[in-house]
């Protein structure tokens, strides 16, 4: 994450000097929210304008989403440039891959509704399957799990898969029953597959009795209020409507666009940023853990779609927004991807990226905050910088992850704890230990240990409150006079939690 005080990343990309900057912003006196939030968008604008710039993007919509809304977004450039047809919020890109976490949604609510497992082989629903010939004897069948994961053993088909837009159901049927190559046996490697994707649509389509484009547009676009999304780009307003394009000697073509078909399950949505902000919200909705709603989808369901799922790569040159490695895994699950960096960072999001489109989302469920940015370039991804521009954000306003709630037994276990400490008297018979407890530490090791610690603290000034890592495990500082103690333990899973593991250590006092 960058660094609150290293201002002079931003000066570069806001084009103003540094002592301009630090008047705006760094100034003791600036403390008002609207006042930060307006200098950040002003950054962050900048940082897409840039960006849209040196790649030579024709038209850049973007938004940012914070506490379960759309706080900012701005367009700039043509959606047609014969035209002369500016980009607004309200314009409707193509977003490509980032269409793969609707299916993954839909297959789940089927999921929850009891009419499908994720273990279910894929030959149960779409049985013309089983022409597909298995690569090795004990190769066991493809699961939809296998599919939402990209773990079927089925090539890595971007290419070819870009070009199959428009193949009709028909035709998509006619061709699974040719039976399908693949490159691996299922369940062992993950390989993006697109069309794992369309068959995703497929499956959605036979279980719910609804084709998949109108089981999403009635089960997620429309509870959403999602107007300005489609599956027919020809459907869409010819003002709204983007077009794609790529460079060629230096100057925009256009490229054509694809009617939507069977492989739309893998890339075919077009929507615009004002509409996806809405679906973003939805998924930052669900975190932290709390209560049940009752939204268009379980909290809990949506959480699962961003937990890692079959691990996709390890980046050990990734670097942060400093430019300082911080190696980072990353992993895929249900349509979205998962990264995890050095600094424990959790990002959540997908990519997009088909002939004159490129697209990006993520957000950070520890901080409740996301960001999206279509372009009509072709593969012009701004993943890398919608990373950057997360980090800018979080060290701009100085954003801290959710807190961590501490339950009532974790707050019993700690006063009770305390009570014993330095002497631990009567602590076996003191009834908040586990059965493993005096067998794993020594109660004279316990005493002895404490009291040298106690000792050296010299007068005890405070006791701080309890540092949760999650329901049964936590830590809190006892502040002394001349050093620092950090206690931590950890309760068992019985019925009534007990302390199954200590420790006590020095720590270093804050000056």
């Amino acid at each position: 994450m960058m660094n609150f005080f290293r201002p002079f990343l931003i000066c570069i990309l806001l084009h103003l000097p540094f002592g301009l900057f630090a008047n705006n912003f760094f100034q003791a006196g600036v403390t008002d929210t609207t006042g930060k939030m307006s200098i950040v968008f002003t950054v962050v604008e900048n940082m897409y304008r840039r960006f849209a710039e040196e790649r030579k993007v024709p038209g850049l919509a973007f938004g940012i989403v914070m506490d379960g809304k759309l706080v900012y977004a701005n367009a700039f450039g043509f959606g047609d440039t014969e035209k002369k047809i500016p980009v607004t919020t309200k314009s409707v890109y193509r977003i490509a891959s980032m269409s793969k976490s609707f299916i993954a949604m839909a297959i789940l609510k089927l999921r929850d509704a009891g009419k499908l497992s994720l273990d279910d082989a894929v030959e149960k629903y779409i049985p013309e399957m089983t022409n597909t010939k298995k690569i090795t004897e004990d190769s066991p069948p493809v699961t939809i799990r296998n599919l939402l994961t990209h773990t079927a053993g089925f090539p890595e088909d971007n290419p070819w898969g870009d070009r199959q837009l428009e193949r009709t159901d028909e035709e998509f049927v006619a061709f699974l029953k040719k039976g399908i190559s693949l490159s691996s046996v299922p369940g062992l490697n993950y390989e993006y597959s697109n069309l794992g994707f369309a068959m995703l649509g497929l499956i959605v389509s036979r279980v719910s009795g609804e084709h998949y484009e109108t089981y999403i547009r009635n089960n997620i676009w429309k509870p959403l209020d999602m107007k300005d999304t489609y599956w027919e780009y020809a459907d869409v307003p010819a003002q709204q409507l983007v077009h794609g394009y790529r460079v060629e000697n230096g100057k925009w073509v256009k490229q054509p666009m694809l009617h939507g078909g069977a492989y739309g399950a893998m890339g075919g949505m077009l929507t615009s940023i004002e509409d996806f902000a809405k679906y973003m919200a939805l998924h930052i909705a669900a975190w932290p853990p709390g209560k049940e709603d009752s939204g268009i989808i379980r909290k809990s369901t949506l959480r699962q779609m961003h937990l890692p799922g079959v691990v996709a790569g390890i980046n050990m040159q990734a670097k942060d927004v400093r430019g300082n490695i911080c190696p980072a895994i990353q992993s895929y699950n249900d349509g979205l991807r998962y990264i995890k960096d050095c600094n424990n960072r959790e990002i959540i999001g997908h990519s997009g990226g088909l002939p004159g489109f490129g697209s990006n989302w993520n957000f950070l469920p520890q901080y409740g905050i996301g960001v999206v940015a279509f372009c009509n370039l072709t593969y012009a991804g701004p993943s890398q910088l919608n990373n950057y521009i997360v980090d800018t954000i979080i060290a701009m306003l100085g954003l801290k992850p959710y807190p961590v709630k501490t339950s009532a037994i974790l707050e019993q276990r700690k006063e009770q704890l305390v009570k014993l400490l330095p002497h631990w008297n009567n602590a076996e018979s003191s009834g908040i230990f586990a059965e493993n407890f005096f067998s794993d530490y020594f109660i004279d090791s316990l005493r002895k240990d404490a009291r040298s610690l106690f000792s050296k603290a010299g007068k005890i000034i405070s006791t701080g409150k309890m540092i949760p890592e999650n329901e049964l495990r936590g830590s809190f500082i006892i502040e002394g006079e001349k050093i620092n103690m950090k206690v931590s333990f950890t309760l068992s899973p019985e019925r009534s939690p007990l302390i199954q593991e200590y420790h006590i250590a020095e720590i270093l006092k804050e000056k």
